[in-house]
């Protein structure tokens, strides 16, 4: 059984009480960052049966059960007493947010990643709120059109940037997790969401693969590919070559270009097998469904 906080979740309730006052539907979270209250239907013996998303009207649902009203959140918290955090949804009236979730793990350097995206791409972040993690990373809040359906994905854009998007949620300031407390970056509390850039948006809503099979051709794009990966510097060559090579598989130039950003690699100085590894794991990211819709 959940150890109960109370005065956790009394902390927690009142910021999700806070956030809903500006529009941002929440659920209350457990201090693993999963949505606090079990699913109704877990033992259901049919799993043929069309997921319900809280139309049997129990509590459960996850994401889907998130809502600015005050008193379906308080029922929310009071059916979870273990709860220590709240999650935001993401793609919903009237903000449709989107979460650029910024990682430190595994030694990324996901805000230069991210920079060097907007020098490329040439869009400029605005300022926005940034809700700030326990490992260091950082959560930059955006609002997106409300005809526009943003994905969740995981390192697509480059190593350690994950988007959160339709069906997604972002973990709260005021949380408190088993690895601490999230909060508001200083000078962003007051801020709102900030639109989205319209380059980013663009990247963050690829088109639709198509199934057909054309004769391959690298073309000017390939060579664009190319001389991003030569113009890494140290500390930059694994994301600049993860990068160019997603770009590659998802535009159906991978398997042609995969020996010329070997190449390009290895003189930028990665080894040749560093570069297949990387290009490997850049063609499974490409072809796996994105949407994680924890945080």
């Amino acid at each position: 059984m959940a150890t109960i906080d109370r005065q956790a979740t009394t902390v927690a309730l009142a910021h999700a009480l806070s956030a809903a006052e500006r529009g941002l539907a929440v659920i209350p979270l457990s201090r693993t960052k999963l949505p606090a209250l079990r699913s109704p239907h877990r033992a259901d013996p049919d799993p043929t049966t069309p997921p319900c998303h809280g139309e049997c009207g129990r509590f459960g649902h996850g994401v889907y059960d998130a809502s600015t009203d005050p008193r379906r959140i308080r029922a929310l918290f009071a059916a979870a007493p273990w709860s220590t955090g709240y999650g935001i949804a993401c793609g919903l009236d009237p903000h449709h947010l989107i979460g650029i979730d910024l990682d430190t793990k595994a030694g990324t350097d996901s805000s230069t990643a991210l920079r060097e995206l907007a020098l490329r791409h040439l869009f400029t972040i605005p300022d926005t709120v940034v809700v700030v993690t326990p490992s260091g990373g950082r959560h930059l809040w955006l609002t997106g059109p409300p005809d526009v359906v943003v994905p969740n994905s995981a390192s697509r854009l480059a190593p350690g940037i994950d988007i959160r998007g339709a069906g997604g949620y972002l973990v709260g300031p005021g949380s408190r997790t088993e690895h601490g407390v999230y909060g508001t970056a200083p000078g962003t509390a007051h801020l709102a969401p900030a639109p989205c850039p319209g380059e980013l948006l663009r990247l963050l809503t690829p088109p639709p693969r198509t199934r057909h099979r054309t004769p391959p051709t690298t073309g000017h794009q390939g060579e664009g590919l190319i001389q991003f990966v030569l113009a890494a510097h140290a500390g930059q060559r694994n994301t600049r070559l993860f990068w160019a090579a997603c770009r590659a598989y998802e535009n159906g130039i991978g398997p042609d270009l995969t020996p010329a950003l070997v190449e390009a690699a290895v003189r930028t100085g990665l080894t040749a097998h560093e570069a297949r590894s990387t290009i490997a794991s850049a063609s499974r990211m490409s072809f796996r469904h994105p949407g994680l819709p924890r945080n």
